[in-house]
């Protein structure tokens, strides 16, 4: 059913265009029932001649409405669709964002260095004398550097525990030949650490190197002498498997 003048100008005017029609009313004159498009400026777009006279019919410029709309609809779509692609295509390409990973966990402080068991040099004369003071011995350092290089030359040098250029303990040892006993004794004579370089095992290492070499000076049993009022070092012998077997008795000579 083809519209008429009126729906078509509405038509029109949904297409950006307006309507122009016959003026002429009277059916089967020149001119009657003729239509025509034109844009907002009155350009002309659709049903008129050269001289500007009316040319379409009401069906033409319908089907012209819609053959506009139809065209647009497509247009539309295909810019639409564009579009969409065009993002797709963008999003396709575009690097994928990935949530940066959580930092690592802080690395732990690194271990400090174990202590080394080594055998004393001059260089620790002073502090060895500093740890043999808390023995109650007090000895000049020049003394302390003097009796190392006579037990290294004997053979027994001087065990030291160095927390690197620190000196936190230090045992001596003695293998003694005895007139009426087989095999030679041997015997720890000074064991030192620091206070805190005690509770650590670093005593038991030390008396542990200092019977492995006077077992290899021959010694068949190893002795300990320790003050009375070293009540924890008393203590410390017995758990490392000695046992009290005698009294120890001593007496200062005269100075010469």
């Amino acid at each position: 059913m083809t519209l008429d003048a009126d729906q078509l100008a509405e038509l029109a005017a949904n297409r950006g265009l307006k309507l122009k029609r016959s003026r002429v009313r009277t059916p089967g004159k020149p001119g009657y029932g003729l239509f025509a498009l034109v844009d907002g400026t009155g350009e002309p777009v659709f049903g008129l001649d050269a001289s500007g006279a009316l040319q379409a019919s009401a069906e033409e410029v319908e089907s012209q409405l819609r053959g506009l709309e139809k065209h647009d609809w497509a247009t539309s779509l295909r810019e639409a669709g564009g579009t969409v692609a065009a993002k797709r295509r963008k999003a396709r390409a575009a690097p994928e964002l990935v949530a940066d990973p959580p930092p690592p966990p802080p690395s732990p402080p690194p271990r400090p260095p174990k202590p080394v068991l080594r055998e004393a040099k001059g260089r620790d004369s002073q502090q060895l004398a500093e740890l043999f003071a808390l023995l109650g011995h007090e000895i000049a350092t020049e003394r302390v550097r003097a009796n190392l290089e006579l037990l290294a030359k004997a053979g027994e040098p001087v065990l030291v525990m160095a927390d690197g250029e620190q000196v936190i303990g230090a045992c001596g040892y003695h293998a003694t030949p005895m007139p009426h006993r087989d095999p030679t004794i041997g015997r720890i004579t000074v064991l030192v650490l620091t206070e805190g370089a005690r509770g650590r095992g670093l005593g038991r290492q030390l008396v542990a190197e200092a019977e492995r070499r006077l077992a290899q000076l021959g010694c068949g049993i190893v002795e300990v002498t320790s003050n009375d009022r070293l009540r924890e070092a008393h203590a410390f012998y017995r758990h490392l498997g000695y046992e009290r077997t005698s009294m120890r008795f001593a007496k200062a000579l005269p100075e010469r």
